[in-house]
């Protein structure tokens, strides 16, 4: 007669099953995108198409070493102060032009101008206004990361349930209360879908803004390596903006469950 399996090694079975898929799914594309990377670079046999193992080297030596302080650190900073101003910006323009409708018809038309205009291009007229500092590089990441927080909070503003304000009207809900638990609150899924395109645009605009006429920073150490032909070294600093992007989408990700915890709960 044969031994009864354990109490806990059927859940334990599944639960082992359950990793393997999860690390399947979340490692198994990236496996294999650099394994067909690896086969391209031997068969090219191209100097500007580095193996994994020698990008791996490169960013070992390049970033972790005096680099990582005097160029990837102060772009972070950058981007973030650029991404929080754009935050207060976006978030305290946009509630009060999406309560008025008298507002919002004035500011429109100047709205939908200043948001056609694509950053890049505003770089050269930026460095005139404000120099070639930091503060240059923070207006240029502003620039471009305000109208999508600026807009989706217009929009997440006008669509508040009409049934809440008046419930709200009705107990006497005004002034600091109604703004943070009933607009700010109720519009925060815009919002935060706003904040995390403005994400995005933040890095690319960081990396711009840091090619034109500047010293330090991940951009202009990329463009460095390229000019020199350290291809090794110009595709680690691409690795590590694409490592940068995606710690801070995970961040951000935490960040959203937290703050729109009731939103998801209302809709399961």
């Amino acid at each position: 007669m044969e031994d009864a399996p354990a109490p806990g090694a059927g859940r334990r079975a599944s639960g082992a099953k359950g990793f393997g898929r999860t690390l399947l799914r979340v490692l198994g594309l990236p496996v294999l995108l650099i394994a067909g990377w690896w086969v391209f670079s031997v068969w090219s046999e191209s100097f500007y198409v580095p193996t994994p193992p020698r990008i791996a080297q490169a960013f070992a030596e390049t970033w972790f070493s005096r680099r990582l302080f005097d160029d990837a650190l102060p772009s972070v900073a950058r981007l973030l102060a650029g991404y929080a101003l754009a935050t207060v910006l976006g978030v305290g323009l946009g509630v009060p032009i999406g309560l008025s409708v008298r507002l919002r018809a004035a500011a429109e038309p100047v709205l939908e101008f200043f948001r056609a205009i694509p950053p890049p291009v505003l770089v050269p007229l930026i460095m005139l206004l404000a120099g070639i500092d930091n503060g240059m590089k923070i207006l240029v990441i502003v620039s471009g990361c305000v109208w999508p927080i600026l807009l989706n909070t217009v929009e997440g503003v006008r669509a508040l349930d009409e049934m809440l304000s008046d419930t709200c009207r009705v107990y006497g809900v005004r002034g600091w209360s109604r703004l943070r638990h009933l607009v700010l609150r109720g519009a925060s899924p815009q919002i935060m879908a706003g904040l995390r395109q403005a994400l995005s645009i933040g890095i690319i605009l960081m990396v711009i803004s840091e090619m034109f006429a500047s010293s330090s920073g991940l951009g202009f150490t990329i463009v460095l390596f390229q000019r020199g032909f350290a291809i090794p070294e110009m595709w680690s600093g691409i690795l590590l903006l694409g490592l940068l992007g995606f710690g801070l989408s995970m961040l951000f990700r935490m960040l959203e469950r937290r703050v729109l915890s009731w939103h998801w709960s209302h809709r399961a």
